[in-house]
């Protein structure tokens, strides 16, 4: 089983009342994240596949099918900040 992205070490995580916001000592940046792309960086613990993670978004927005698609491009924009792996 290949494993599911997981964040990248060295994040400091601070919610707030509309994201999170994501420190990244190694690079020197600061990312503001809004609610979804927040929540799928929690969920990128490395036991779920980008399709699974959809799913949870599906079913905590209420929405009427998983957004594979921009759960899986959500992900790929966390890997290029570098911060999931």
């Amino acid at each position: 089983m290949t494993p599911g992205p997981a964040l990248a070490d060295g994040l400091e995580l601070v919610e707030t009342d509309d994201g999170i916001v994501v420190y990244q000592d190694e690079r020197e940046r600061v990312h503001h994240l809004n609610q979804t792309a927040a929540v799928i960086l929690q969920w990128c613990d490395g036991t779920r596949s980008v399709e699974e993670i959809a799913g949870l978004v599906a079913d905590l927005f209420a929405l009427d099918h998983p957004p594979v698609d921009d759960t899986r491009a959500c992900v790929e924009r966390l890997r290029t900040e570098g911060l999931v792996r």
